[in-house]
């Protein structure tokens, strides 16, 4: 497979981050909420033709940000859970191999993290942008965003990462452990110059 060069990585996010989003929509019945949002955005077309290839970060945060504009917060917030999650699903249909997902889901949680955050990482510019990626394996995981392009120019009180957290829940979910639970603790939204998401899937965990 040819490696991505260094402008792709630079300032791109994977297509899903969109796709993903108008199946949300239209599953929580929201077209004129995905119609205006769509327009306001000047990529009414995608709607129809979603692009097939990396795309501009700025273009899906203008996106997953401007649903606060045309939706209340909570609901925004539950089109954009629901997208996290349909973006998983289609990372465990189409991405993951099925010999993989079967040898993780027999190993011991922390070992089935590590080896699922390690292939998350090395494609962790599809969806986090070129700045940087880390994570800490522990009693729970920690994944660190470094300049969230999702979060690009947004201020916020509170963490505002739903369709991240729920990418990794999900997955985490199928191939780690059914009990996982994610959540963002730190945000670039607030100020911060990383993203930071705690995994657990014991609630005896502590933070790793």
């Amino acid at each position: 497979m040819a490696q991505p060069n260094d402008n792709e990585r630079s300032g791109h996010i994977g297509p899903n981050s969109l796709i993903q989003l108008v199946t949300a929509l239209k599953q929580l019945g929201e077209t004129e909420a995905m119609e205006r949002l769509f327009a306001d955005a000047d990529r009414a077309a995608w709607i129809e033709t979603p692009p097939s290839s990396m795309i501009p970060a700025h273009e899906a945060a203008r996106l997953h940000q401007g649903l606060r504009d045309v939706l209340p917060v909570a609901r925004a917030e539950a089109v954009l859970a629901l997208a996290g999650r349909l973006t998983a699903e289609y990372l465990l249909a189409v991405r993951i191999p099925r010999p993989a997902q079967i040898i993780l889901k027999i190993l011991p949680a922390r070992l089935a993290a590590s080896v699922l955050m390690k292939a998350i990482s090395a494609n962790a510019w599809t969806f986090g942008g070129a700045d940087g990626f880390s994570y800490t394996v522990g009693s729970g995981v920690e994944a660190v965003i470094k300049n969230n392009p999702l979060c690009e120019g947004l201020h916020a009180e509170a963490p505002t990462c739903v369709w991240h957290a729920a990418v990794f829940e999900t997955l985490f979910r199928a191939l780690v452990s059914p009990a996982t639970q994610a959540r963002e603790t730190i945000c670039c939204a607030q100020g911060n110059d990383s993203c930071h998401f705690q995994l657990i899937w014991d609630k005896k965990s502590s933070s790793p």
